[in-house]
């Protein structure tokens, strides 16, 4: 069986980090088939949301498979083709037009804290456990990854998890911002696909364009952005879906959109 499997239910698509023996540690093999998979979903108009999950519930992942590193990441031309395939996967799974979240388990350490910032929102059980041990190692965390965790929990506190590789509890999680719910573990996969489904049943045109609006936010509103957006929002204006939108609230029904 992979590694990583690719999993549907209606609009809704789960990737899942498939290695439970090993607490769904990723290999440079599995990067690569993230990457590939990303690519994949974005793509696919029948998928409105995207889950991330490990198998089991023992961890989310516990990070890149050091195991390799010895091979892998043993000099400079390893460590540079090793970190172009994680930011292949880190960088594809920002720039998904779907919403994503990740389905947080266990514990979420090292580069898979980087594969969760890279989603939209992430949901954990009571329990949850996240660090980054790349002070432990000698590794500079990736720059892309480090802001996003800036964006997040601000500068002190990603200082504090970085310099002092320290594992940060569930509740703490939660109050800097890092877990945007916290769940009884019983409850966790229940509420994430509900929430999915209400996103998936929202229009794609619009929820892609607030995706796109918040990212251009913080990447900063330069005047070619300001016009993608406002491109956008006129596209949206004369799409089927704000015809459909309207009908469906003058009527008093639940609307039906197509994503056109």
């Amino acid at each position: 069986m992979s590694d990583i499997l690719v999993q549907h239910d209606g609009p809704i698509a789960t990737v899942v980090l498939n290695r439970p023996k090993m607490r769904n540690a990723i290999s440079l093999a599995m990067w690569t088939e993230l990457a590939r998979a990303i690519e994949g979903l974005a793509k696919d108009d029948s998928v409105r949301a995207v889950v991330f999950r490990g198998a089991g519930t023992q961890a989310f992942a516990s990070g890149a498979d050091i195991s390799e590193f010895t091979e892998n990441r043993k000099d400079t031309a390893t460590a540079l083709q090793y970190n172009a395939q994680t930011a292949a996967a880190y960088g594809g799974l920002r720039d998904c037009p779907k919403p994503t979240v990740a389905m947080i388990y266990g514990y979420c350490m090292g580069g898979a804290v980087a594969l969760a910032l890279a989603c939209d929102l992430r949901f954990a059980a009571e329990g949850a456990k996240f660090g980054i041990p790349a002070a432990r190692l000698n590794i500079i965390y990736p720059p892309d990854s480090v802001g996003q965790l800036v964006d997040l929990v601000g500068p002190a506190y990603a200082k504090d998890i970085l310099y002092s590789a320290r594992t940060v509890d569930d509740r703490e999680a939660l109050a800097m911002g890092f877990f945007q719910r916290l769940l009884p573990p019983d409850e966790l996969e229940r509420y994430t696909y509900d929430y999915l489904r209400r996103v998936a049943d929202n229009a794609p045109l619009s929820v892609r364009g607030t995706k796109l609006t918040v990212q251009a936010w913080l990447a900063g509103l330069t005047d070619e952005r300001r016009r993608r957006l406002a491109d956008l929002a006129l596209e949206a204006f004369e799409s089927e879906d704000y015809k459909e939108g309207t009908r469906a609230f003058l009527e008093k029904r639940a609307p039906r959109f197509q994503g056109r």
